[in-house]
């Protein structure tokens, strides 16, 4: 859901998408309704709306980046809060059961230590037999130490898992609100982009779609992809496999927060493709920006590599896989579907080989 910006130098395309949205301003200027009557002050046109539009769906990439990063250490919290409860009730079980053993132990020797040990023995029709008792009772004076000994060790490994829990439902809890937020802000952002496009009349969306469509690698259809893969280099091992995976997804809708199979998000993509090849990306662009090795250029690039772009500010917002004859395959933004563009139609942050 990246903003579709092109390098300074304009292709042909940009060149024939800017003179048709020109041509859409022209119309549009001379529609009284877009004006203002009140200040007199004429609508955005078409290029402007598109602007601000591209403005958006890179905010809202941004966004669903951060959703997604957060999405994916709350299920792993959420996890992992759950086993250590399990481990909390477990213990607990345990030191129950010691202290019910220790009681009884404790209850039978004050009934017997009634009278000093001596004595007992002056009085006992069998000496022998006494002596023997009091070796079996000396001996299980040690076994209740050791289970005195267990039950601390029990009752100390037990405070620190509730510890331990406390800290990760509160983790789970912060990490919430940040999935709530960066949800917020990805369908503010959404909503926002489909209000501009909503005040355009149908033939002035239709130009500001096509512009996009144009940036995004242009139509795209199952059927028609085909004939367009042919020509590929063939990719070998996993990375291979990995191709043909995010290829088989062309046609597929993109959808905010989507990891597959019948919808993605630009990093939902990656991380389905090359989980059918065996291999596990982490969720977000940014994470992914990160793993394997750095490849120098996209001269350099190979079918497979991970081809990470810059946003505006700088933020890794959104990524393709490379496929070979410097195309790229990507999951664009909300109402696109997957596609192929050229790999350099972005500003390039990284290339990653895995």
């Amino acid at each position: 859901m990246a903003t579709h910006r092109r390098p300074k130098q304009p292709s042909q395309a940009r060149v024939a998408v800017l003179t048709f949205a020109a041509a859409a301003t022209v119309v549009l200027s001379a529609q009284s309704a877009w004006a203002d009557p009140s200040t007199n002050t004429p609508a955005p046109s078409v290029d402007d709306v598109k602007t601000q539009v591209d403005g958006l769906n890179s905010q809202a990439e941004k966004a669903t980046e951060q959703y997604d990063g957060a999405k994916e250490k709350s299920d792993g919290l959420r996890q992992q809060a759950s086993q250590l409860q399990d481990e909390v009730a477990r213990t607990q079980s345990q030191v129950d059961q010691l202290e019910q053993g220790l009681a009884s132990v404790a209850g039978q020797q004050y009934m017997q230590d009634g009278l000093d040990p001596s004595i007992q023995l002056m009085l006992t029709a069998n000496p022998g037999g006494y002596l023997d008792q009091a070796a079996t009772q000396h001996q299980a004076s040690i076994s209740e130490a050791e289970a005195l000994k267990a039950l601390q060790q029990a009752e100390r490994t037990l405070n620190q898992q509730k510890q331990d829990a406390a800290t990760t439902l509160a983790q789970l809890d912060t990490t919430t609100a940040s999935l709530n937020d960066a949800k917020s802000q990805v369908q503010s952002k959404l909503q926002q982009s489909q209000a501009l496009l909503n005040s355009l009349t149908a033939s002035q969306r239709a130009a500001v779609l096509a512009a996009q469509q144009q940036e995004d690698g242009g139509e795209v259809s199952r059927s028609s992809s085909r004939a367009s893969l042919a020509g590929l280099p063939q990719a070998s091992g996993q990375a291979g496999s990995a191709v043909q995976a995010a290829l088989s997804r062309i046609g597929d809708p993109y959808k905010w927060g989507a990891t597959g199979p019948g919808s993605f998000d630009c990093s939902g993509l990656m991380q389905w493709a090359y989980e059918q090849a065996g291999i596990q990306l982490p969720r977000t662009s940014e994470e992914q920006a990160s793993v394997g090795t750095s490849v120098p250029s996209l001269a350099q690039a190979q079918p497979g590599d991970l081809v990470i772009y810059n946003a505006e500010d700088g933020y890794e917002g959104h990524v393709g896989m490379y496929i070979g004859n410097g195309e790229v395959v990507h999951a664009p933004h909300t109402g696109a579907n997957v596609r192929i563009m050229q790999a350099n139609a972005l500003p390039i942050a990284t290339i990653r080989r895995v």
